[in-house]
């Protein structure tokens, strides 16, 4: 090791280099000798000879031999023989834990077995062959051993560090058997907070102060923070077993980056969306909410118009939390002495003031005007293209002002229990009872199109049972009848009877521009599939067969579409979009990193004080690699699902070919320091370990979300999403796939206009 020669990689290995420019260092490293890659490392000139110790009689073996005993004392000490390539311990990629090392190792014989081990575990999956020397050093009894860290990879924080650590030696805890002791530190080595709760404390303040200075100089030595394995032996005394570059750190918010969220505005838009759904959908609510932020004095009209109100991430809807109210201030003392806000407020007062008791007014009138346009609309069939695109041009118009009424409603009337869901749901039960199809009820009442979410692709439909209303269920198909109790269904039975006319007419000013909100939504799914008929159809295309089908024009946006529409000119890169890959839904509260990365936000409840652990409740895990996906449990035994979330036991290194394709990994046990570990946060995996009884409540089959920053998994019910009316005129949303409610894929007549609201209703809410 002392051989200058042992400090190059590419005769060394990796491995060996690394330790050998630590010891040059003057960091604690053990003595040892390096095989070479390239001379007689092969082992086949050597490992059978015919000299009595079983070694050829040639320079190189006998260099070897000698090796072997002085650093062995004639076989006396036990050794540890591990690999050394060039491909490991890279920059790039660890490959943490995919070559053998053998421990314990007496005399001859043995060691030249655990030499044949280590060349053998060259021999890669894929049918290569990795260049390889070895390492041999001392065995070392070590009363506690670890992997330190000089960043956090898992916060992906530079200004700490990260230990864990295990009683003997570090194997256990890199292969998994053991999660050990976590310790968060400072760059000097303070001690932020221990985890998981419970855990045996197995250093000292001053050890954790030596970790800290050796993390410093590795970082010095190598030019970056060090992945370092360590052990102390009987005597205190500190030793570097292994550095290595840290590969993969997690995203990390830049400073002063936004909170956003999925709560102000999941109820409206809960599934993911298409771009033209973005355009149509999102941007007037963005646009309507920034109006009534404006309006109130809420926030700086500068910063209203250089950021969206809500915004899309992965075709999810996402609403700034701090500037909705949703989230307290970032630094709470500071915004009471800030005098801005106020003065913004007492600017706007005397608007609000007004508005409070005009707006109850300014909303009937809104929706009157809304229901008269509506009424009159034509079917989508019966109007020019440029009569369409003025319908589309209104609709976005009007989304605005809808959308700034409503939140301006929700925040300064006084509440009303009657919501137009609960509603529309005892109009559906009523329905289903009467065995009155779905699109019937649809066309005659659009007042249930508040039980839905709205779609470019996906069709409308409803709830197919309703709990606790005593009337039974319905099929739910769109053409059939409901199922009504003990009774045959009856599909001539008329909707007059049904109670929606008054129950429109009486709705709150909030709930009325809601339900106008929804109304104004559905015309835009029927213009636009109108639109997207006209884009496929022979006459509107020189070349037919290069105009993808009418459901992919969600992939178009807003200008394209009206570009399309006036000109007849589609993108020249249509033919070859594809719809998005289907994403997990968002965290309750995140930032985004460099490259539009989700990093949740972690709730305060998983607390980071001095000597607590990391961790809330017993059945929440450790996220270790951070990303979020949802997929499909799988145990690595049955046939493997397209979207397949690993549920283990432990972090077992032996699973490290399954991770290419994996959507996810949980396991029970395991160390965010183990060597499978860091192989997920080179994948980019979202992985979660000390998930309890993981094997046991996520059975394969089941369907999983994984925050790998936060350390939650959630199961998901393989059901659609219903609204549930309760005795007490409540409503409950049960989870569908994915967690999220409103899933809409009945059969629907794309080519029927809105229907009018009803007589009675053209005057909506009520004053």
């Amino acid at each position: 090791m002392s051989d200058p020669r042992a400090t190059l990689i590419s005769f060394a290995g990796s491995k060996a280099a690394h330790l050998a420019r630590a010891a040059r260092a003057g960091l604690p490293v053990l003595p040892g000798f390096v095989v070479p890659h390239g001379e007689g490392a092969d082992g086949d000139d050597w490992a059978d000879g015919d000299t009595a110790d079983g070694y050829a009689a040639d320079s190189g073996a006998e260099s070897l031999r000698r090796a072997w005993q002085e650093l062995s004392e004639g076989g006396a000490l036990p050794l540890v023989v591990r690999s050394s390539s060039p491909q490991e311990d890279t920059q790039e990629s660890s490959l943490a834990g995919q070559f053998a090392s053998v421990l314990d190792v007496r005399g001859p014989h043995d060691f030249r077995a655990a030499v044949r081990t280590v060349l053998d575990s060259a021999h890669r999956p894929d049918g290569t062959v990795a260049p390889m020397a070895v390492l041999v050093q001392p065995m070392l009894a070590a009363r506690v051993g670890g992997v330190l860290f000089g960043a956090d990879p898992v916060a992906g924080r530079t200004d700490r560090m990260l230990v864990s650590a295990v009683r003997g030696g570090p194997d256990s805890l890199v292969s998994g058997e053991q999660p050990g002791t976590s310790y968060w530190l400072s760059r000097w080595g303070r001690l932020s907070h221990t985890g998981p709760a419970g855990a045996e404390h197995l250093l000292g303040a001053s050890e954790l102060r030596r970790l800290a200075r050796l993390a410093r100089q590795a970082q010095g030595v190598f030019g970056g923070p060090q992945d370092i394995e360590f052990g102390f032996d009987e005597a205190g005394r500190l030793w570097l077993f292994q550095s290595r570059p840290i590969t993969a750190m997690a995203a990390r918010p830049a400073r002063g980056a936004r909170l956003l969220g999925p709560g102000p505005v999941a109820e409206t838009l809960p599934n993911q969306l298409e771009p033209l759904e973005e355009d149509l959908w999102v941007a007037t609510m963005a646009r309507g909410l920034a109006a009534a932020l404006d309006i109130g004095g809420t926030a700086p009209r500068r910063q209203l118009r250089a950021l969206p109100v809500v915004t899309t991430v992965g075709g999810r809807a996402a609403a700034d939390l701090r500037l909705l109210g949703a989230a307290p201030p970032r630094h709470r003392w500071l915004a009471l002495l800030n005098p801005t806000p106020g003065a913004r407020r007492l600017a706007a007062a005397w608007r609000v003031g007004r508005l409070a008791s005009a707006l109850p007014g300014l909303a009937t009138d809104l929706v009157a005007d809304v229901d008269r346009r509506l009424a009159r609309t034509p079917p989508p069939d019966r109007l020019t293209r440029r009569e369409l695109v003025a319908a589309l041009r209104w609709t976005r118009t009007v989304l605005v002002s809808l959308h700034a009424q409503e939140a301006l409603a929700g925040a300064l009337l006084a509440e009303d229990r009657t919501t137009a869901a609960g509603a529309a749901l005892s109009a559906l039960a009523e329905a289903r009872a009467l065995g009155v199809p779905d699109r019937r009820l649809v066309a005659a009442h659009p007042l249930v199109l508040a039980l839905v979410p709205p779609s470019l692709s996906r069709e409308v439909r409803l709830p197919e049972t309703l709990a606790g209303t005593g009337t039974g269920t319905g099929t739910g198909t769109g053409t059939g009848a409901g199922t009504g109790t003990g009774t045959d269904p009856l599909p001539t039975r008329s909707t007059d009877s049904l109670p929606t006319r008054s129950a429109v007419a009486s709705l709150p000013p909030r709930e009325a521009l809601r339900l106008r909100i929804r109304w104004v939504q559905e015309l835009q799914v029927r213009l636009v599939r109108d639109a997207a008929g006209r884009l496929a159809g022979p006459e509107d295309a020189p070349d037919a067969s290069a105009v993808p089908a009418g459901s992919k024009v969600g992939l178009l946006r807003w200008p394209e579409l009206v570009e399309a529409l006036e000109h007849g000119f589609l993108p020249g890169d249509f033919g070859e979009r594809l719809p998005r890959a289907v994403s997990a839904p968002l965290p309750d509260a995140f930032r985004l990193a460099e490259g539009g990365t989700v990093v949740a936000e972690r709730p305060a409840s998983r607390g980071e004080g001095r000597g607590k652990g990391r961790g809330g409740g017993a059945d929440e895990g450790q996220g270790v690699s951070g990303g979020r996906a949802a997929g499909t449990a799988w145990d690595a035994v049955g046939p493997r699902p397209s979207d397949p979330v690993l549920v283990v036991r432990t972090l077992d290194p032996a699973l490290a070919p399954l991770l290419p394709g994996l959507a996810g990994l949980v396991a029970q046990t395991g160390s965010p320091l183990s060597h499978l570990a860091v192989l997920a946060r080179e994948f980019g995996l979202p992985t979660v370990v000390g998930a309890t009884d993981a094997v046991l409540r996520f059975p394969p089959g089941s369907r999983l979300t994984v925050d790998g920053a936060t350390g939650d998994v959630r199961a998901s019910g393989d059901v659609r999403a219903d609204r549930d009316v309760h005795a007490d005129g409540g409503v409950r949303e049960q989870a569908g796939p994915g967690g999220q409610a409103g899933q809409a894929t009945q059969a629907y007549p794309a080519d029927a206009p809105v229907p009018p609201p009803p007589v009675g209703e053209r005057r909506g809410g009520a004053r």
